[in-house]
């Protein structure tokens, strides 16, 4: 069995613009000055708590729990308004309907959301049930801690070698590196393409296409033999100047 395992915000969906938002809020409350949006952009895919640490620089006195709570509120008050808006990158759709066509994949997330956001965010797009396995922040520890790679692999009895993670950061890289699966970086995120080369990706791409072709690239060279490479010699040109990081 091949495990597909998503990351969320930066892959499937575009939630910059309320990330950035909710951070805004969250920081006035604190009255804190707001750190600049590439900061804020930098460390989608963290947990909360250790996001807002990394905004606070390892300060000690930094209040990160207390901010990593105005943002939840906040980004609960903007999914009640009318203007809220988490999209569907491009191709996702096309993606997801042609690997849950596959009779030898499952599809898995693995996110820094909670489990609430990611629900809130397939009930919106219509894809509730199309994901076997979800790990969150409210289940294991932030990325790049293996541990989301691991439970979901344990979930579906997908070897690593037939697990690869899909993201668009340096965490999401590591993190399935960690684990011991593959790792493919899209250039529609929220990290650069060198980062991304740089923390284990073996292949970026820039659409759907590319994405599904990267994958089948994937699962096929373990059954064809040969030593393993490294990560840096595996990993494909990028297919985009795109490095929204």
């Amino acid at each position: 069995m091949k495990l597909a395992l998503f990351d969320c915000d930066g892959t499937l969906v575009d939630s910059q613009n309320v990330i950035v938002a909710a951070m805004t809020r969250a920081f006035a409350r604190a009255q804190i000055d707001l750190p600049p949006r590439k900061a804020l952009l930098g460390i989608v895919g963290l947990s909360l708590v250790e996001a807002m640490r990394r905004l606070g620089d390892g300060d000690p006195q930094f209040p990160a729990e207390q901010l990593a709570q105005f943002y939840r509120e906040a980004f609960h008050a903007l999914r009640g308004e009318p203007d809220f808006a988490e999209p569907l990158f491009p191709d996702i759709r096309m993606v997801l309907d042609h690997l849950s066509a596959r009779e030898d994949v499952v599809l898995g997330i693995a996110t820094g959301k909670s489990q609430r956001g990611v629900a809130a965010v397939l009930s919106h797009h219509g894809l509730e049930g199309r994901f076997i396995t979800i790990q969150t922040a409210d289940d294991a520890p932030s990325k790049p801690h293996p541990a989301m790679v691991l439970q979901a692999m344990q979930a579906t009895g997908a070897a690593p070698m037939d697990t690869i993670l899909i993201g668009d950061t340096s965490f999401d890289m590591t993190m399935a590196r960690a684990a011991g699966a593959r790792a493919i970086g899209v250039t529609w995120g929220y990290h650069a393409s060198d980062l991304l080369r740089s923390s284990g990706a073996e292949r970026l791409v820039s659409d759907g296409t590319a994405l599904l072709t990267a994958m089948d690239e994937l699962w096929t060279w373990p059954a064809q033999g040969g030593h393993a490479e490294t990560a840096a010699s595996r990993a494909a040109p990028a297919e985009s100047n795109d490095e929204r990081g």
